[in-house]
């Protein structure tokens, strides 16, 4: 395989470092992609540079990383963390058009996250006791994880500074400190208020967490665990038999965005994919519902 890669391995690292301001965990993820497209080519004993590869190169990896039997999911991954990488290329003017974009992504398998409907949030939400000190806050909290789309760690560390109610959003500090915005609906803005009013209003908050939307009950900020608990027990009591985690609240909006026809660009955009092909699970996870949908508003079908 030819030496450049090496150098371009570096600098592409620096480019995810640097620029792009990725976590340690996102910058090693990326570079293991890119290690698979080195090893294809060791593999096919290709001497290419990375400027010369070429969408026929690159299916021929496709094909490669499928029979190592990897994954639908694994592949989309590593198909992704690719196209990343072409990206950058364009990006430093190292290549004019880029291989990826004809490129397939591999049929997701319909080994996906558990989405609740609309009918088992309510009853989550409903099965809070609000008799209780931290049932307005719990509820708030479920509202917003599902209204919002967010993912625990931007729920945990969600600040009073960035509630901006009355222009209808809220601020979000995402992965890779990337900032977005994201509207909110009337029932986050009444259910926060609640909890600030009644609650929150009443605590002794600890020194330095005074920012923080979200309190224990020592007035300091949450912890993912207790997010994640505060779930379980609430499934538990409704006696829901589905796997639940605060993620299966962001899974489950972004779901019924789609199925209520919200175009996907918008729903990247909410939920702060960095790739469209990550918001693309959703189209996946809606076949079912979309087949419905047509079969019954066919102009062939007879039943209409």
């Amino acid at each position: 395989m030819h030496s450049s890669w090496n150098k371009y391995k570096k600098d592409y690292s620096s480019y995810l470092k640097i620029e792009k301001g990725l976590s340690p965990n996102s910058v090693e993820a990326y570079l293991r992609d890119f290690d698979k497209l080195t090893q294809f080519l060791a593999w096919s004993g290709s001497e290419k540079k990375p400027v010369q590869i070429d969408l026929h190169d690159l299916q021929q990896m496709v094909r490669w990383v499928s029979d190592m039997g990897i994954s639908a999911r694994s592949q989309a991954r590593i198909i992704s963390g690719v196209r990343n990488f072409f990206d950058y290329l364009i990006l430093e003017d190292e290549i004019k058009d880029d291989p990826t974009e004809l490129l397939e992504l591999p049929k997701i398998g319909k080994k996906l996250p558990e989405v609740l409907s609309q009918e088992e949030i309510e009853s989550l939400l409903n099965a809070i006791d609000l008799s209780k000190t931290e049932g307005h806050r719990n509820r708030a909290i479920l509202e917003t994880l599902y209204s919002c789309g967010l993912r625990v760690s931007e729920l945990i560390n969600l600040k009073i500074t960035n509630l901006y109610f009355e222009e209808g959003f809220i601020r979000v500090i995402g992965k890779g400190n990337k900032e977005r915005l994201i509207p909110v609906s009337g029932s986050v803005i009444k259910e926060i208020g609640l909890y600030r009013e009644h609650i929150r209003i009443h605590q002794n908050i600890k020194a330095g967490h005074e920012d923080f939307l979200f309190l224990n009950r020592r007035g300091a900020q949450l912890t993912r665990v207790m997010i994640f608990t505060i779930i379980k027990q609430l499934s538990e009591r409704i006696g829901l038999k589905k796997k639940v985690s605060p993620h299966t609240f962001r899974h489950s909006f972004a779901t019924h965005m789609v199925e209520r026809g919200a175009n996907l660009r918008a729903i990247q955009e909410m939920l702060g994919h960095e790739s469209i092909t990550t918001t693309e699970i959703y189209t996946h996870l809606s076949d079912d519902f979309l087949k419905e949908a047509i079969i019954s508003y066919h102009p062939r079908n007879k039943a209409n």
